[in-house]
């Protein structure tokens, strides 16, 4: 099991998750923030295409999450799945595709990997993020959240990599040229999770297993890969250059479980 990342922020997101079994590969798309051109391009970056993918998984409708998933879906007859609410918000229901509608907590199986959606509390439809597992490791995904809840510390406790998001620090959000409704909505439970969020969250889990940790969706305005970095190193004990940070341009490149 293997994961990168296409790119990572206010601009677009979106990660490949690749699992193998045997003769078999899975490959799904979660999110798909890009224009359809440029999902492309970055697929074949990682070395990958559209083509092969079996799968879109959507955490909910803001642009820079939905992109261009209902064109490569509708082109390349690729399952989309994603909840009834964000189904509705962007017209999926209607749309001329496969749409699979996903259910909080309620696990799918999509080739050799399992899927387990989990709700949180974000300023969208009815938002999910998720988990994906082969079976033998698991894989937590937790960007645009406001704030942590009991059920997500219980869902991503020990997993064997982590992309957590680390939107912004406080005293720049603060500091911004932003209007005041907009840094109300960035900073408030509904938001986007700052630096120090992000560390008492991960610091809530049982990190027995964590083996890679990916500090997402970064605001170019008003956070620092330094920034990001410290706060999660702090956590872990370990020196800032273990923390992987995703970037808006490049994303990551594979990281294997």
């Amino acid at each position: 099991m293997r994961f990168a990342s296409l790119g990572s922020g206010s601009e677009g997101n979106a990660m490949l998750v690749e699992a193998q079994s045997g003769a078999t590969t899975t490959r799904v798309l979660l999110d798909c923030g890009f224009s359809a051109k440029e999902v492309e391009r970055r697929l074949t970056r990682l070395g990958a295409g559209v083509e092969g993918l079996d799968a879109i998984l959507i955490t909910h409708e803001h642009s820079d999450h939905i992109g261009s998933a209902l064109t490569l879906a509708r082109k390349w007859s690729i399952p989309l799945y994603m909840s009834w609410g964000t189904a509705r918000a962007v017209g999926a229901d209607e749309a001329d595709v496969d749409l699979q509608v996903l259910w909080g907590d309620e696990a799918v199986a999509i080739g050799d990997l399992s899927i387990l959606p989990y709700t949180v509390p974000h300023d969208a439809r009815e938002p999910l993020q998720y988990v994906l597992s082969n079976g033998a490791s698991r894989l937590g995904v937790l960007t645009d959240v406001g704030t942590s809840t009991p059920h997500i510390s219980a869902v991503l406790s020990g997993c064997d990599a982590l992309v957590l998001e680390c939107n912004h620090d406080v005293r720049m959000l603060a500091g911004s040229r932003y209007p005041q409704s907009l840094k109300a909505r960035i900073g408030g439970n509904h938001g986007h999770l700052n630096n120090e969020a992000a560390a008492e969250i991960l610091a809530s889990l049982d990190r027995s297993r964590l083996r890679h940790l990916v500090a997402a969706h970064l605001s170019q305005q008003n956070n620092s890969p330094e920034l990001a970095r410290a706060a999660m190193a702090g956590v872990l004990g370990v020196a800032p250059t273990e923390v992987v940070v995703a970037s808006q341009d490049e994303g990551f490149a594979w990281l294997s479980l």
